[in-house]
């Protein structure tokens, strides 16, 4: 939490108390609600690691959390960088170059730890998903389906593939979210490829359609719960308004496998994943959180990344956090929500 926040909220507290002493609990001020929604409350956000840098590397441009087996927290740069977190303080630990096949940067953009610790991490331009060791050694390369595979060689488009990484059923399933639609898609129905593991690799098997809420919303990042239903964002940004960012939790256990359908154009025969809207984050309280630019809530930035991070109460502790693009209009800001699903 931000200091600023703490002493805004200590001091509304003692003023609170003071009221409270002089005229009777029928004069006392009201409790703060961090509620978002019936399923969704924000416990409070963090700007510690905005315009920051740790071993001359740009601490920024997260796309992807996750978190390790030490309990640390793993945050994808899309500028090529893992970078290790404090799981409480957020403080850097450690940052590992990322490369290809032939030492070119990544449009590094969704992350999974695999249970042997290994990350597998996705770039959007081919697109492509590479198995790396600790130390950002190449081990391999998971195979992707030809349409999904940026034109002239498939049908995506450059930037706009795989976004979204997260490892289902124990570990035994991988899927990956593409961020918007194919071209001969219907714009807003997007693809989730998974792959299941075999012998210790992990090898192409069934693929979901899910439909957006609007055309310019996409998917930025999906995270796996222990039941198979997913948690989903939407993203979008308007020029002048800012950005759109929505939570879903959605159920591909009754959807239709779309390997084998050309183009989804919202035929009948196709069940789409089903989806159901937890929180719009614009909603949540601004908890005293500033915008640099017009946005609908100044708590709102370009929320990309996503991980659970354990269980309280009967809610998932689930943390976000935004690409700030390395722009000064921009913010590195991390959010902590309890989500009931």
């Amino acid at each position: 939490m931000q200091l600023r926040t703490v002493l805004a909220t200590t001091t509304a507290a003692v003023a609170a108390a003071a009221c409270l002493a002089a005229t009777g609990p029928a004069q006392a001020a009201a409790p703060v609600s961090h509620a978002c929604s019936p399923s969704v409350s924000l416990d409070r956000f963090s700007d510690a690691l905005d315009k920051t840098t740790y071993d001359g590397t740009f601490v920024g441009n997260f796309s992807a959390l996750a978190v390790d087996g030490d309990g640390s927290l793993a945050a994808l740069s899309d500028r090529s960088s893992l970078f290790s977190l404090d799981a409480r303080t957020l403080a850097p630990k450690a940052v590992v170059p990322l490369a290809d096949e032939k030492g070119a940067a990544l449009d590094s953009e969704g992350l999974a730890i695999d249970r042997d610790g290994t990350r597998l991490i996705t770039s959007e331009t081919e697109p492509s998903i590479r198995r790396y060791g600790t130390d950002g050694t190449i081990l391999d390369r998971l195979p992707v389906p030809a349409s999904l595979q940026v034109a002239p060689a498939g049908r995506a488009t450059s930037n706009q593939t795989f976004e979204g990484l997260t490892l289902m059923n124990g570990g035994r399933t991988l899927l990956a979210s593409m961020e918007y639609a194919l071209s001969g898609d219907t714009a807003g129905i997007v693809r989730f490829q998974t792959w299941r593991r075999h012998h210790g690799r992990f090898e192409l098997a069934a693929q979901y359609a899910y439909r957006t809420d609007a055309a310019f919303l996409g998917v930025p990042e999906v995270q796996a719960l222990p039941d198979g239903r997913l948690l989903v964002l939407e993203r979008g940004f308007t020029s002048g308004v800012g950005n759109t960012v929505r939570l879903y939790l959605a159920d591909p256990r009754h959807a239709t496998d779309t390997s084998g359908v050309e183009n989804l154009t919202g035929q009948s025969g196709v069940r789409l994943i089903k989806k159901t809207l937890l929180t719009d984050i614009a909603s949540c309280p601004t908890l005293g959180a500033t915008a640099k630019q017009p946005q609908p809530n100044p708590l709102l930035d370009n929320i990309e990344g996503m991980v659970v991070t354990g269980v309280r109460k009967g809610r998932l502790e689930v943390l976000l956090v935004s690409d700030d693009n390395q722009n000064a209009v921009q913010t590195t800001r991390f959010y902590y929500l309890r989500v009931r699903a």
